[in-house]
C-alpha cells in the first residue's frame, strides 16, 4: 500500500479554504498513484476550533464540505478529521471524529476516545468520548484508526491524567496490520523526539506499522510543527515529515525508506517555531505589518531578527525611543542592528514628552518622591506611540518581554507589555541569548555589543537587572522547576543549594504577577507551561 502523509496547514474556522486544500491534495495524491491519504485532526476546521464549535451553523458547513470531499475520493482512501454531531446518548453533544472514505463512499468514523482536558486542550468542554473501535479493510490491509491523545496515555505521557481505557491495547486484541494516527500534537522544544516514541511504543504492543499526521502551521498562541512520523512493525523510525512546513510524505509499506535515526532538537527547531508563529498569526489575521520598540538590548534584537524573517523586512518597522537615561551604546547598537537587517528604522526621542507628563503629574504628586513611578511612565510613553503607529498605519505591536520577565512581573503593564503579539513570552532570558548567539553563527547580524553588556531597562541612570533580579542562570532554573515541573520551594532549594529567602521571593513575585499576564498580550507557546495559555491560577488568591 501506498499512503500520502499530508501534513497541512489549516486555518480554524476557514473550512472553505481547509476543503479546497484537501481536494487539492487528493488530486496532488492521484497523480502519484498512491492508495490512500491521511490527513490531521480536526483537518475541516483547523485545532482548536474551541467555542466556534458551539454554533450550529458551523457543524452545518462542516458536513456540507465532508460532501466535497467524499465527491473527490474517487478511487481512492481518503481518511479526515472533523467535528460531527453526537446522535446517540451521552453527556456531549458533539464528537471529535475520523472520516473514513473510499471511491466516495463513506465506510464510517472512528470518534476520539482520550479528550485531553489539562495544558492547552480542553477537549471535554465540547466533546463526547468515542464508545467503539473500529478496524477497517484497506487494500488488503486490516487498519485501526486513532486520533492523537489515544496513543500518547499507552506511551506513559499525558500530563497527570489516567484515562479508564487504552485504544492501543484494544487494537492490540485486533491484530491490525496498520496504525493510522491523525494529530494535531503542539510544538514544544524537544517534543518531536516524545512523539517518536510515542509511535514507537504504540508500533511494538500492536506488531504493526504506524503512521502520525500532525497538523502544521500556528493557531494563535499554539504552534504545531509537524514532523509526521512512519514507524515499522519493530518500532523503526521509517519516515518523518519536515518541520515548521506542509508536506506530503510518501510512505510505501512494502517498499519503506532505510531505518532513520531519531531527530535531535536544535536551536533551529526553536527559532523557525517562533519564526511560524509570528507568520502565521499575521497572515492568518489578514495583517502585513509589524512594529516594535527596538531599545538596543537584546531581547528587543531576537524579537526583530523574528519578524525579518517572518514578515520580510520592509514590512518591519523598528523604532527607536530614547531618553536620556539611554546610554549612547545602545542607540547606535538599535541602528546598526536595524541596518544589518534592513528593516525599517526610525528614532523619536521621548525627554519632551517624559518633562510634558511629569510637570502635568507633579501638582498629583505632592510630598512624594521619584522612585518606580516615573520610570514605568518612560516605558508607557514608549507604549503610547507604538500603539499609535499601530493604529495609523494597520501595524500589529509585537511586545519583546521573555517569559523570565513576565514570571516576575519585571515589565509595565500598559507600557513594553503592550501589544497584539508576544513574540518571546515563552522563552527563558537564557534562552534568549541562546537563540541570539545561534543566530550570530555564520556571521554578525546582532551587534556583539548586544550580546555582552549587562541587561537593563535604562529607566534611571546605571540601572540593570541585575540590581531587582537574581542571575538569570540562577533564576531560569527556579521558574522552569516551579512552574514548568510543579516542584515545590523545599525542593527547588535542595536540588540547587540555593537561599530559602531567595525562591521564596521569586516565588511570590511569580503570584504577585499574575494580574499583569492576564491583561498582556497573546504570547507563541514554546515550552511545557506558558503563561500566555494552558496555565491558569487565580489572580486573587491566599494560599501562599
Amino acid at each position: 500500500m501506498k499512503i500520502i502523509v499530508s501534513q497541512i496547514n489549516p486555518t480554524i474556522g476557514d473550512i472553505r479554504s481547509n476543503t479546497e486544500k484537501v481536494i487539492k491534495c487528493i488530486s496532488h495524491a492521484k497523480k502519484q498513484d498512491v492508495d490512500l491519504i491521511l490527513f490531521p485532526e480536526l483537518t475541516l476546521c483547523g485545532y482548536p476550533p474551541e467555542d466556534l464549535v458551539l454554533h450550529e451553523s458551523f457543524i452545518d458547513a462542516m458536513h456540507d464540505h465532508l460532501e466535497q470531499v467524499v465527491k473527490a475520493s474517487k478511487n481512492i482512501v481518503v481518511i479526515v478529521g472533523l467535528v460531527r454531531r453526537n446522535v446517540s446518548h451521552g453527556e456531549k453533544p458533539l464528537l471529535n471524529s475520523a472520516c473514513i472514505i473510499q471511491d466516495q463512499k463513506i465506510l464510517g468514523f472512528y470518534d476520539k476516545w482520550l479528550l485531553p482536558t489539562y495544558d492547552v486542550f480542553d477537549e471535554r468542554r465540547y466533546f463526547e468520548p468515542g464508545k467503539a473501535l473500529f478496524t477497517f479493510n484497506l487494500h488488503g490491509k486490516k487498519v485501526g484508526i486513532t486520533i492523537c491523545e489515544d496513543i500518547w496515555q499507552h506511551a506513559g505521557y499525558v500530563d497527570r491524567t489516567k484515562y479508564p481505557r487504552d485504544p492501543i491495547i484494544e487494537l492490540s486484541k485486533e491484530n491490525i496490520d496498520l496504525m493510522l494516527n491523525l494529530s494535531a500534537s503542539p510544538y514544544r522544544f524537544t517534543k518531536s523526539d516524545l512523539r517518536v516514541e510515542v509511535c514507537q511504543k504504540a508500533a511494538k504492543t500492536l506488531q504493526a506499522s504506524v503512521i502520525l499526521c500532525c497538523q502544521v502551521g500556528a493557531n494563535t498562541q499554539i504552534i504545531f510543527d509537524g514532523y509526521s512520523v512512519f514507524v515499522d512493525e519493530k518500532g523503526n523510525l521509517r519516515s518523518l515529515g519536515k518541520g515548521f512546513e506542509e508536506d506530503q510524505m510518501l510512505v510505501d509499506l512494502q517498499n519503506p525508506f532505510p531505518v532513520l535515526k531519531k531527530k535531535e532538537e536544535t536551536l533551529e527547531d526553536l527559532y523557525r517555531a517562533l519564526v511560524l508563529g509570528v507568520r502565521d498569526y499575521f497572515h492568518k489575521f489578514g495583517f502585513t505589518k509589524a512594529c516594535l520598540g527596538l531599545s538596543g538590548g537584546i531581547d528587543s534584537a531576537l524579537v526583530c531578527c523574528i519578524a525579518k524573517e517572518a514578515l520580510g523586512s520592509k514590512n518591519v518597522l523598528a523604532i527607536s525611543m530614547p531618553s536620556k537615561y539611554t546610554t549612547g551604546q545602545s542607540k547606535i547598537d538599535a541602528e546598526k542592528l536595524a541596518k544589518n537587517l534592513g528593516v525599517l528604522f526610525k528614532e523619536d526621542y521621548i525627554d519632551s514628552l517624559f518633562t510634558c507628563f511629569l510637570e502635568n503629574l507633579n501638582p498629583l504628586f505632592e510630598g512624594k518622591k521619584e522612585d518606580v513611578t516615573e520610570e514605568n511612565l518612560q516605558a508607557r510613553i514608549r507604549g503610547i506611540i507604538l500603539m499609535a503607529l499601530s493604529n495609523k498605519h494597520g501595524y500589529i505591536t509585537l511586545s519583546c518581554s521573555n517569559k523570565s520577565e513576565a514570571a516576575l512581573g519585571y515589565t509595565t503593564l500598559y507600557g513594553d507589555s503592550c501589544g497584539g503579539l508576544g513574540v518571546i513570552g515563552d522563552v527563558l532570558k537564557t534562552d534568549v541569548y541562546r537563540l541570539c548567539r545561534w543566530i550570530n553563527q555564520e556571521k554578525e547580524i546582532i551587534p556583539h555589543s548586544i550580546l555582552e553588556k549587562d541587561p537593563s531597562a535604562e529607566l534611571r541612570v546605571n540601572q540593570k537587572d541585575s540590581d531587582t533580579l537574581p542571575d538569570y542562570a540562577i533564576l531560569d532554573k527556579i521558574l522552569m522547576e516551579y512552574v514548568e515541573n510543579y516542584l515545590s520551594m523545599d525542593e527547588i532549594i535542595q536540588k540547587y543549594s540555593l537561599s530559602k529567602e531567595m525562591v521564596w521571593d521569586i516565588i511570590r513575585k511569580i503570584h504577585r504577577a499574575e494580574y499583569k499576564r492576564r491583561q498582556g498580550p497573546p504570547i507563541l507557546r514554546i515550552s511545557k507551561k506558558a503563561f500566555g495559555v494552558g496555565r491558569r491560577y487565580p489572580i486573587v488568591q491566599n494560599w501562599l
